[in-house]
């Protein structure tokens, strides 16, 4: 009987989804433990399953035995992926669009956008993070302590020397960046700190009860990040590569691999493994500069070739359906917010605005992924530098008095020869010009075999020829747009009306499809021109640095970055530091192969497919006009929802010498409090102004009004001396 009581009880905890330990402690299965592993600057080449000179026996083994993500894609630099992965939002909805969180710069998270520790600790979660944080400090409201973790122990800064944990905004702007919670953590110089955070994360793990209360550890780790500095006896394996920044890179990615050894060991050891989740993943591409490697991928860091923003990632967990397996399903770095929030048993309806997808059924058991599109970036901040004019050259004996171009001029009489020829040219046009000149008689015009007419205009065209410009209006330079020349009227091709791309837009809300202009005839009068400018219609800045992937394809507008595929081992020196080569602005490099030099500098607009060219070889923009202007309306409706770029200057309050020489918040709450009451008031006037406005608008009616009568009577008297002065310069001449 009593044997039949503890069944029942034994299966109605299970129903419950509890399961209980012979010592009477429960805990959820339904919420297992999550461990996040991001490395910084880890590229495509630079681990053991993509490039087996790079020894990581251990992440090998874990990615074996899990599902490695091969279509999984991060952003080009640090505090992007960091904030995507935090908050779950793209990056143009947080207003880090550009570059990343400088030290002295007083920018961090949005203080009302909830983040991933946050939900995970509201679901009953203990959250820690250990390692680099990266997404600003300016006031203790930034630190993670304040947005959503128990504990941490690591960097705030982005770059942090391994053993004395200096990091440095420039020359002479140094300070001691580690930090135990909201406390700077001195005493630690000498340690490594790839080893210190892993003691630390074995300190936690040991310290945890996994039946009493889940575990989420972020173990966010500055490896391998520049400095290159690792410990020499890992430098030994790779005594064989000859480029000495490769063969310091690759020990610091095998001191990585050591450091997972350790706690994937701790979590088995002290009883977490069994209902845990092992993520790892990189948060960008590598740097080739500094030793890194994404061959066969095109780009670098920085960049928003494949190189730049596919990145290494896999999932080890007992708790996967379908293992040992590769997942080519299109992911994204914002995918594990709301993945792991359900995961945990939690809802993320509070989280408004989430970019993310719930992709764990596709992890787990194989399904297909509900992501068709990736936006990687709009930075309207960033834009390429305008080409510099060539200087004309000087012809012989055309220099400037004492010149040697006046000295070495020919002496021959062929010149002069030339000049009697227009001389006598200009006097035989000027017979048949002057006589109609003085009679006031019209020109006559030129016969119709002579002029140049086009019946159609390529409404798709990328780039817009300087011969082109006379016949469209004029707009701003780099909008790619629909055009409508003037004397034309619109028409739908029907082969346009049947062919669509593999991808449907119609939720794109664009106001209009691809039209082609026809030329005007006798049933279809010429428009005016103010009837021209309505027509025309901007799609997008193509000079703006953009990116977005949709199904197989992938469009790239503005300044991608660096554009070379770099072998592995081709480049020895660092030119600069690396605060120089967080973003590129070399636009000339960045052509594809397919289109000369010459062009690349001015070319502004890229098309591929990934699936059929996953290396980024074959520009296929002027072949697909149609998949690029589809690309081009989801950029802008995504620009729609974007929020204003956040990227404010240096504050000189920020310097560590201010500060006992280490890296702290520098603005109080109270001065924040001041600024929110001022954010408050200014949008209380904004809601009572909705009552002023009418007032408002005479006012500002009548203030116009003055201003002009003001500009009336001082442009009478400039145009009176200036009817004068012409007068008197003619009169002279």
């Amino acid at each position: 009987m009593r044997a039949a009581t503890t069944l029942c009880a034994l299966s109605a905890l299970l129903v419950t989804g509890l399961s209980v330990d012979w010592t009477g402690r429960q805990h959820h299965r339904r919420q297992p433990h999550i461990i996040f592993i991001l490395t910084d600057d880890q590229g495509y080449n630079d681990i053991g399953y993509h490039n087996p000179s790079i020894r990581t026996p251990t992440l090998d083994k874990l990615a074996a035995e899990g599902v490695k993500l091969e279509n999984y894609y991060v952003q080009p630099i640090c505090t992007p992926s960091r904030s995507q992965l935090i908050t779950g939002r793209y990056q143009i909805h947080t207003g880090l669009q550009h570059s990343i969180i400088r030290p002295r710069q007083p920018s961090c998270l949005p203080p009302h956008m909830d983040t991933l520790p946050q939900r995970l600790r509201e679901a009953g979660y203990a959250t820690h993070l250990v390692g680099k944080w990266h997404l600003g400090f300016y006031r203790k409201a930034c630190l993670p302590t304040r947005k959503g973790f128990d504990s941490f122990f690591g960097s705030l800064t982005g770059s942090v020397d391994y053993y004395s944990y200096g990091s440095c905004d420039g020359p002479g702007l140094c300070g001691y960046d580690l930090h135990d919670n909201e406390v700077v953590a001195w005493g630690h110089e000498g340690r490594y700190s790839t080893l210190l955070y892993t003691q630390r994360v074995r300190k936690i793990v040991q310290e945890h009860d996994p039946t009493a209360k889940p575990l989420f550890l972020l173990l966010s780790l500055q490896a391998v990040h520049t400095p290159l500095q690792p410990p020499k006896s890992y430098i030994y394996p790779y005594r064989h590569m000859s480029n000495l920044a490769r063969r310091k890179f690759a020990a610091m990615v095998s001191t990585v691999d050591e450091a997972v050894h350790n706690v994937t060991y701790a979590l088995r050891k002290f009883g977490f493994y069994r209902n845990s989740v092992i993520i790892y993943s990189t948060d960008n591409g590598a740097q080739p500069f500094t030793g890194g490697s994404n061959w066969p991928l095109r780009g670098r860091k920085g960049t928003y070739w494949e190189g730049g923003v596919r990145g290494v990632a896999f999932v080890h967990s007992p708790l996967l359906r379908r293992r040992r397996r590769v997942s080519r399903d299109l992911l994204h770095i914002t995918d594990w917010f709301p993945t792991l929030v359900h995961l945990a048993g939690a809802n993320t309806s509070q989280s408004e605005g989430l970019d993310g997808f719930d992709v764990w059924s596709t992890i787990s058991e194989g399904k297909a992924s509900p992501r068709q599109e990736i936006l990687h970036n709009i930075d309207p901040m960033h834009r390429p530098p305008a080409p510099v004019p060539k200087k004309k050259t000087p012809e012989h004996g055309k220099g400037p008095p004492g010149s040697l171009k006046r000295v070495l001029r020919p002496t021959s009489s062929k010149p002069k020869k030339k000049k009697k020829r227009k001389k006598s040219v200009l006097k035989q046009e000027s017979k048949r010009v002057g006589p109609q000149r003085r009679t006031g008689s019209k020109l006559k015009p030129l016969p119709k075999s002579k002029v140049k007419t086009k019946s159609k205009v390529p409404v798709d065209a990328l780039d817009h020829p300087a011969s082109q410009t006379e016949r469209r209006p004029k707009a701003r330079p780099g909008w790619h747009r629909n055009v409508t020349v003037p004397g034309t009227t619109w028409y739908k091709p029907q082969a346009q009306a049947q062919t669509r791309s593999p991808f449907s837009s119609e939720s794109s809300g664009a106001p209009y499809e691809e039209w082609s202009p026809l030329p005007p005839g006798p049933s279809r009068p010429a428009p005016r021109a103010e009837e021209v400018r309505e027509q025309v219609q901007p799609v997008w800045d193509t000079s703006v640095q953009a990116a977005i992937r949709v199904g197989d394809w992938k469009l790239l507008t503005g300044d991608p970055g660096h554009g070379d595929w770099v072998p592995p081992q081709m480049l020895t020196t660092l030119p600069g530091r690396w605060w120089n080569l967080e973003r590129t602005s070399s636009s000339s490099s960045s052509s594809s192969s397919s289109s000369s030099s010459s062009s690349s500098s001015q070319k502004c607009v890229w098309l591929f497919n990934i699936s059929g060219d996953p290396f980024e070889r074959w520009d296929v923009a002027e072949q697909r006009p149609d998949v690029v202007q589809r690309l081009l309306r989801r950029l802008a409706a995504h620009n729609r929802t974007a929020v204003p770029v956040r990227f404010p200057p240096d504050d000189p309050l920020a310097n560590p010498q201010h500060h006992g020489g280490a890296w702290v918040p520098w603005v109080g709450e109270e001065e924040v409090e001041e600024e929110k009451g001022e954010q408050v008031e200014e949008a209380e006037k904004g809601h009572k102004g909705a009552d002023r406005k009418g007032k408002d608008k005479k006012k500002k009616k009548k203030k116009k009004k003055n201003k002009q009568s003001k500009r009336c009577k001082l442009c009478k008297l400039r145009s009176f001396f200036l009817q004068l002065n012409t007068k008197m310069m003619s009169s002279q001449i």
